[in-house]
């Protein structure tokens, strides 16, 4: 088995599959400090060694076909913040949620196409994360001015613990 063993060694199965918008094709993304295309886990290692927290901008359904705990602990490893989409897959989300990654989706659904692959996100309002209370992505594209885009979450006061912690298991172990 390929990627069989530690979470390392699994991690390098991460998002392989997901079709890149810039590109068309599978499991080569754009390196957003070097502009050079590589795989999708070396980026990401290459992004967390640096620092830098990255985000999965997705199209509907997201998550599906990943109800496995994997499939959301391998962006966390991997140093990912976010994942925003016009719609998860149900179990994915929650998944997402445990392992402390950001889960959002789109106020507006049209507002994914507003993105381009070369944008900076930001999210500006993290700190009033609250449940019922969307959130503000600033996407900053590397020409034009810098816009606003407010994003839904479903998570509870308990799951923006989990969030804060850094995953739930994170929660529970502060709380001995």
């Amino acid at each position: 088995l390929k990627y069989r063993g530690h979470l390392d060694n699994i991690a390098n199965n991460t998002l392989i599959g997901a079709v890149n918008s810039d590109n068309g094709e599978t499991n080569n993304i754009r390196n957003q400090m070097t502009g050079e295309f590589g795989k999708v886990p070396d980026v990401a290692r290459q992004y967390k060694a640096e620092g830098v927290k990255w985000v999965v901008v997705a199209e509907s359904n997201y998550g599906e076909g990943s109800s496995r705990e994997h499939a959301a602990l391998q962006p966390r490893h991997l140093g990912g913040a976010l994942v925003v989409t016009q719609q998860f897959a149900r179990i994915h989300e929650t998944n997402l949620k445990k392992q402390g990654m950001l889960a959002c989706t789109f106020a507006e659904a049209s507002d994914y196409d507003r993105i381009s692959p070369t944008d900076r996100l930001s999210l500006v309002d993290v700190d009033e994360f609250a449940p019922g209370k969307q959130l503000t992505l600033r996407v900053t594209p590397k020409e034009g001015d810098a816009f606003d885009l407010k994003l839904n979450h479903t998570y509870n006061a308990e799951q923006i613990q989990w969030f804060r912690a850094g995953s739930a298991l994170n929660f529970l172990k502060s709380q001995q």
